[in-house]
């Protein structure tokens, strides 16, 4: 569960439509929130890059005037409200800040000052969830337009599942969020159908080993969501099952959450195929890059395990170059 919830805000109105959620989550858990913003070094046309101490003064003042203001729209809700400046650039600032003081949930707007574009998210959101390997809460700043005093609720919460204990793992955080919503909780599995390469045609034979891996697979994902369901039945919980066959999991969890209006989605950041090699499995990767909802994934790889990528570790190798 989350205990410590980190919300980064850059003074802009995009980023603030995260308050509504970031309200939900630490209402629902009983969790702290620290609101931070990264004060960055304006560029210079002096070569020198100097800084006017009194400019300076004066940003750091309005800067924590606005995350006063933004505090005290949840303090009423979320007794446990602080906030913090730290200075250098925006990515870097927010996973530093993270690491060091025991954040288990970053919640961030898709987009911020830069304002919207065509990407889905902007490029300092993904620096943040490739690098933090720390759960993420991302809400699209282009479905929104509600900012601090806004209100928003979960009325349907999908989680996506796989029949693994990885993705599981995402199953109480959900369970929490939809007892509090009063939600009901939409548990999906979608049986991939096995792939089969080759030059010719499928043989007959090829075709029937298909056909008995895919009947084996469905069997399995039903039986399981039907102990699932068994599981959670005395909760006051709603539950509704979906199980569906595709070549494409999340193409197909996609047009789920979009036929039955889902309010928010939840998934674990690997599913039984997982590495970890990367931050992301491939269903998580695509609900970042194209999905539409608000998307909270839940980071089973702690940061400790994992590996710097080639650019990194040259980056550290070579600085300034």
């Amino acid at each position: 569960m989350f205990n410590h919830i980190l919300v980064p805000l850059d003074g802009s109105t995009l980023a603030e439509c995260v308050i509504p959620h970031a309200r939900i989550v630490a209402e629902a858990l009983g969790a702290r929130i620290t609101l931070l913003h990264v004060l960055e070094r304006s560029p210079s046309p002096d070569l020198n890059d100097t800084i006017n101490p009194l400019d300076w003064h004066i940003r750091k003042t309005e800067v924590q005037t606005y995350l006063d203001r933004i505090a005290a729209c949840l303090v009423d809700s979320v007794p446990d409200v602080c906030n913090v400046i730290v200075e250098g650039h925006a990515p870097e600032g927010v996973i530093d800040y993270a690491h060091h003081n025991s954040v288990d949930l970053i919640i961030l707007c898709s987009h911020g000052k830069s304002g919207l574009s065509g990407w889905n998210v902007s490029s300092v959101v993904q620096k943040i969830i490739l690098r933090s390997y720390i759960s993420t809460l991302i809400i699209r700043a282009y479905k929104t337009t509600k900012g601090c005093e806004g209100k928003v609720t979960y009325k349907k919460i999908l989680i996506a599942l796989d029949c693994s204990q990885r993705a599981e793992s995402a199953l109480p955080i959900a369970i929490s969020l939809a007892r509090h919503q009063g939600a009901r909780l939409l548990l999906a599995h979608v049986v991939r159908k096995p792939e089969m390469p080759g030059h010719l045609p499928r043989s007959r034979e090829d075709t029937d080993l298909a056909e008995r891996l895919m009947d084996r697979n469905y069997s399995e994902a039903k039986h399981y969501l039907a102990q699932l369901d068994s599981q959670l039945s005395s909760t006051d919980i709603s539950i509704q099952t979906f199980l569906h066959s595709g070549s494409n999991p999340a193409a197909t969890l996609d047009d789920l959450v979009e036929s039955e209006n889902v309010h928010l989605v939840v998934l674990s950041a690997h599913g039984y195929i997982g590495v970890e090699k990367w931050p992301y499995g491939s269903v998580a990767v695509n609900f970042i890059t194209y999905g539409s909802t608000p998307l909270l994934i839940m980071q089973d790889i702690p940061f400790e395990r994992s590996l710097r990528t080639r650019a990194e570790s040259a980056a550290r190798e070579r600085p300034g170059h």
